[in-house]
């Protein structure tokens, strides 16, 4: 039997068979989203613990002071305490560093009352602003912020009338104070009848003086006033221990409730304000906006959210479907953070979530469009939707990192330049904004996305938007 060669003219000439693209065989066979469940459950869980936060059993955990919906509220919502002062700077060499100096002895002793977000300006070259919000006990405010926090200590003289108890210090008489304390006053408990005690150590100054004055006075009262007017105990009684030994380097204040102690320790930690303030004004702030303000907000708030996540529905099919949710989620991680850390909310920080609300739905409308382009190439639905998220990133990237930036730009500018919390406020509130969109449209949409174009799906390209004649 003899080979011949196949005359190719005869021969039968079949069909080429349709290559399969490349792209789509690589995509089609990676593996089925094996890491995806581990990411959803990770999800789930910082869902959870930011539903807990929201909770009202979540506020109570925190121990924190909050108002509506949990959250903290600035003046312009919440109302306060607005405050202005005008220090007297007669025979003052240094007026600006005394002013500073007394700021700083404010804002320590604001610190006592628990108030967030308090705003202290220096006005001018001899005032004080001082907004306290959410405090409405304006007597409580002056009092604590006003008082010299300077203790004297004062010896009946012949007719009984109480007088400065003064000692001498190289060649000079001077008079025994709380200006000769160390600045670390502690409140300590007696162990034998539980009472509070108001310790204090003196400096070597105040120990010379005390030295001396006390040797001077045993077995007689030696008075305690705060300011002109005398410290009263729990008893209401005016506080004139007997002096039994000589005190030298330290000493107790006994007779004053927990509270009191606490309080008037904080206060003289707290420093002394180094000149003379009278408030020139003061009222209660009502909240500006309000109440009613709050509410119609929140309800304007979720009316543009459904509307929001409608359009998306509508316009992108299942993709806006995953959207939503994801939005939903953006929105609980954002406020759980804000009572969490906590941040004061006022209608500039209220300006910066909603910005950041826009902004992580435009990361999604910018994969979506994407992913529709790679549809109408011929990609599978899986391919298209990793190669939608892959190459808007950069887009979505580049604008969030712009934004960062003008937002430290804001929070330097109202923190150095003009001292505005207001500015802070909205640079605060828009950089988490920012930062857990990026999180929610690169981890979370992308993986609600990735269950969503599961086996069930991945046929149906239109579910994605697309139509039967782009694919």
């Amino acid at each position: 039997m003899a080979y011949r060669r196949r005359d190719d003219s005869s021969a039968v000439t079949r069909p080429a068979r349709r290559r399969k693209p490349l792209a789509r065989r690589v995509i089609d066979k990676r593996p089925r989203w094996s890491g995806n469940t581990w990411t959803l459950v990770f999800i789930l869980c910082l869902l959870s613990l930011g539903v807990y936060i929201l909770s009202p059993t979540g506020s109570t955990a925190l121990s924190r002071e909050t108002t509506n919906m949990g959250m903290r509220l600035g003046l312009d919502l919440q109302g306060g305490v607005h405050l202005l002062y005008q220090a007297d700077l007669t025979n003052i060499t240094d007026p600006e560093g005394i002013m500073e100096g007394t700021k700083d002895v404010i804002e320590k002793r604001v610190d006592v009352l628990g108030v967030s977000e308090p705003v202290i300006q220096v006005q001018g070259d001899d005032r004080i602003l001082v907004q306290l919000a959410g405090l409405t006990n304006i007597t409580e405010a002056i009092d604590l912020i006003g008082q010299t926090a300077l203790l004297e200590f004062r010896k009946q003289d012949a007719d009984g009338n109480w007088v400065p108890a003064t000692g001498t210090y190289e060649g000079e008489e001077l008079a025994l104070t709380s200006r000769y304390f160390q600045e670390n006053t502690w409140v300590d408990l007696d162990q034998l009848t539980n009472k509070p005690l108001l310790k204090f150590r003196f400096d070597h100054t105040g120990s010379i003086l005390s030295e001396q004055i006390t040797t001077e006075l045993i077995g007689k009262p030696l008075g305690i006033f705060l300011g002109n007017e005398p410290l009263l105990g729990e008893d209401g009684e005016p506080i004139a221990p007997v002096v039994r030994d000589v005190i030298k380097d330290q000493g107790v204040i006994e007779g004053l409730s927990l509270k009191e102690a606490q309080q008037l320790s904080n206060l003289l930690n707290a420093g002394r304000i180094p000149v003379e303030l009278a408030p020139i004004f003061q009222k209660t702030v009502t909240a500006t906006l309000g109440k009613d303000f709050v509410d119609q907000a929140v309800k304007a708030g979720l009316i543009a959210l459904i509307i929001v996540m409608l359009f998306m529905v509508l316009y992108y099919r299942l993709p806006g479907v995953v959207s939503s949710l994801a939005l939903l989620t953006y929105v609980v991680f954002v406020l759980a953070i804000f009572k969490l850390i906590p941040v004061t909310l006022t209608l500039a920080g209220l300006a910066g979530f909603i910005l950041s609300l826009g902004m992580a739905v435009d990361a999604n409308v910018l994969i979506f469009e994407r992913m529709k382009e790679e549809l109408r190439g011929g990609r599978t639905v899986r391919a298209a939707a990793e190669t939608g998220f892959n190459r808007a990133w950069v887009a979505i990237r580049d604008s969030n990192i712009s934004t960062i930036i003008i937002c430290g730009v804001l929070f330097w500018f109202g923190s150095s330049i003009v001292d505005s919390p207001t500015v802070k406020g909205f640079a605060v509130t828009l950089f988490f904004g920012v930062m857990l969109s990026m999180f929610s449209a690169i981890v979370v949409t992308r993986t609600f996305l990735r269950i969503a174009t599961g086996r069930w799906a991945a046929r149906r390209p239109t579910w994605f938007g697309a139509r039967p004649k782009d694919v």
